[in-house]
């Protein structure tokens, strides 16, 4: 099969790459930089260099490689987490999912292709009791670090869903881990838990789901050919609140526990999104139909 990749040299997108290549298919991996294009090389996929605000340079880009599938996996997220580079990428993480999202998206509609998938995520629910399931609203109107996250996930999910020319799937990715994330081991995320400067806040309620990016890849393959048009939650069936992963993840990474700090009590929750109103998620849905086989988180 022919698949067109955008977003190839991303924490998602070289595993991806991998993945498809070694199921055989002909990939075409789109990247921003010469560097990408060395890794999308390196992954043994064709490489263009294509800015994705150019709609024209899109539209030709796919247009010449004549997939059959083309896959979103664009972000602007920066290597480092840290609360400045996050704020400081939140412009144009939010622009490339929609604007240029919705150039790639016209491309593939242009070109014939026939499924299109996108990457969205299943960290963004509004708070509720229980796993969430595909049917659960996201945290679209809630005063929380995810309104912003949310709505452009609702956005992108609406045009994907909502195009007559080609096949729609949402992938609601849980929080990545793995090679080449912000969770690696010596990555930015474990050398901070290393240094006891990510402290665990108030009773740590937040349930995160997390998904090994190479499993992600796995179930973007299966969603080439699997699946209805829909949305798919993709995240790991170990459902923990914060106060049980992150002293396991801190047991892993080598650091010490946690420091335990208190929401301060004139706080707004929303505030606290993350460490206390955080909703997990269940994948019964891709399990079914795409025949995901979710794996555990690798401090597990």
């Amino acid at each position: 099969m022919r698949v067109f990749v955008a977003g190839a040299s991303g924490a998602i997108g070289r595993p991806l790459l991998r993945a498809l290549v070694a199921s055989g298919h002909t990939v075409t991996g789109m990247t921003r930089s010469e560097r990408g294009a060395e890794a999308v090389r390196a992954a043994g996929a064709t490489p263009v260099i294509v800015d994705a605000y150019d709609a024209t340079a899109v539209e030709r880009a796919v247009r010449d490689a004549e997939p059959e599938v083309v896959v979103d996996q664009m972000t602007a997220l920066p290597a480092e987490y840290t609360g400045e580079a996050m704020r400081a990428a939140a412009a144009e993480t939010h622009r490339v999912r929609i604007e240029g999202g919705a150039n790639l998206q016209r491309a593939a509609e242009a070109a014939g292709a026939r499924r299109f998938i996108g990457q969205s995520g299943s960290f963004a629910y509004a708070p509720g009791e229980g796993l969430a399931t595909e049917e659960d609203p996201l945290g679209t109107e809630e005063r929380s670090a995810i309104q912003g996250t949310a709505r452009d996930f609702a956005e992108l999910e609406a045009r994907i869903l909502g195009s007559d020319r080609l096949e729609g799937v949402a992938l609601r990715y849980g929080f990545f881990c793995g090679e080449g994330t912000w969770y690696a081991q010596g990555a930015d995320m474990a050398e901070r838990v290393r240094a006891g400067q990510y402290p665990l806040v108030g009773g740590g309620t937040g349930v995160w789901p997390w998904i090994d990016v190479h499993v992600a890849a796995a179930a973007t393959v299966a969603a080439l050919d699997r699946g209805a048009t829909g949305i798919y939650n993709i995240a790991d069936d170990d459902q923990q609140p914060m106060s049980e992963w992150l002293p396991a993840y801190a047991r892993w990474v080598g650091g010490p526990p946690p420091e335990r700090v208190p929401v301060p009590p004139d706080a707004n929750p929303y505030d606290y999104f993350y460490p206390l109103l955080m909703r997990g998620v269940s994948s019964e849905k891709a399990k079914r139909e795409l025949g995901f086989a979710p794996s555990p988180r690798p401090w597990r």
